[in-house]
């Protein structure tokens, strides 16, 4: 017996009934041989870990552009707390924390370079529109690799696709980490934004502060249990009433005073600027685009798709760069 048999084995003896099961997954797109040692999920968990587009969220902007401090979220660490979130409500339920973690580490791959500003740009100016979850399961299917994707199952592709509130993830696992997602942002773009001193404790209203608390790690801790204690021994994941109307009320709360505060978002109409420009330059000149995006244009792909590929998977900093050196005037040597 392999030792990915013996995890498999200790999943079934362990995991609720209704947890995803590495022996039962839907298959990749192109079937492969098993591994001797990780099952399935483990093993899309650590193709997606050493990816370039993972590696590249430490440098794209989270809620705040260009901050200026060391301790401000990027997409990265925003990442990395949906992450942990999930994991410990899948350990208490007894769901499977691997294909948990996959999905929390794939589910913002396909994010712009600053943040839902970039997001925006490109679904204004692109023809087809862009959506990041949609760009997030492009990139792990076709993009990465040089073009060869990841070839990951159908339980960690369909919950990169549904982390967002319109839709469901067929597993309960995907479940846990769209819930965790709008938990992290809230939690830490609400300490990003204290930080800043755009928020005060105290700004949060009391008839939501009463019910779910009135510092940060208390929300945190009790959205978190919430879930727990209300989806324990069932097959569904979800909020008590009580708590789930105060998220929503916590959440309409941060767009009125963060996320559409001119404040945080003076410098975002430059970064759409700059998106756009981007955009019309390599639209007019398809030969400066990378290999992989014109072997895609090559074989059928439409010229905007690849340019819309290109942009959204630049970091602010490279973003910036390319526009430095397509727009702004270089300094030359007089010999």
């Amino acid at each position: 017996m392999t030792i990915r048999e013996e995890l498999e084995l200790r999943e079934k003896e362990i995991l609720a009934p209704w947890a995803a099961f590495s022996t039962q997954s839907k298959g990749r797109t192109v079937p492969e041989e098993q591994c001797d040692i990780r099952p399935v999920f483990q093993r899309d968990r650590d193709r997606i870990l050493h990816s370039k587009s993972f590696r590249r969220l430490k440098d794209k902007t989270q809620v705040f552009l260009s901050p200026d401090g060391d301790h401000y979220r990027t997409r990265m660490t925003h990442t990395l707390e949906v992450s942990q979130n999930a994991r410990t409500i899948a350990k208490a339920l007894r769901l499977n924390e691997d294909l948990v973690e996959a999905i929390a580490l794939g589910h913002d791959l396909g994010h712009t370079p600053f943040g839902h500003a970039g997001e925006r740009a490109l679904n204004k100016i692109c023809p087809e529109g862009f959506r990041h979850y949609e760009q997030s399961l492009r990139t792990v299917d076709l993009l990465e690799k040089n073009g060869a994707g990841l070839n990951l199952t159908q339980e960690v592709r369909d919950g990169i696709l549904n982390h967002q509130m319109n839709t469901l993830p067929f597993t309960l696992e995907g479940q846990i980490v769209r819930l965790s997602d709008k938990i992290a942002y809230i939690h830490h773009d609400m300490d990003d934004a204290i930080r800043g001193g755009i928020l005060k404790e105290e700004d949060v209203p009391e008839r939501i502060a009463s019910v779910v608390g009135r510092t940060l790690g208390q929300r945190l801790d009790r959205f978190i249990h919430d879930i727990i204690t209300t989806s324990q021994g069932r097959p569904v994941i979800t909020m008590s009433e009580e708590i789930a109307e105060a998220f929503r009320d916590l959440r309409a709360f941060m767009f009125e005073s963060v996320y559409t505060n001119p404040l945080a978002k003076s410098e975002e109409s430059k970064a759409c600027s700059m998106i756009e420009v981007l955009y019309d330059h390599y639209m007019k000149h398809p030969e400066e685009l990378p290999d992989l995006q014109k072997k895609m244009i090559d074989t059928g792909t439409p010229l905007y798709r690849a340019v819309c590929d290109y942009i959204a998977s630049m970091t602010d900093r490279y973003a910036i760069k390319m526009f430095e050196s397509i727009y702004i005037p270089k300094n030359w040597d007089v010999i």
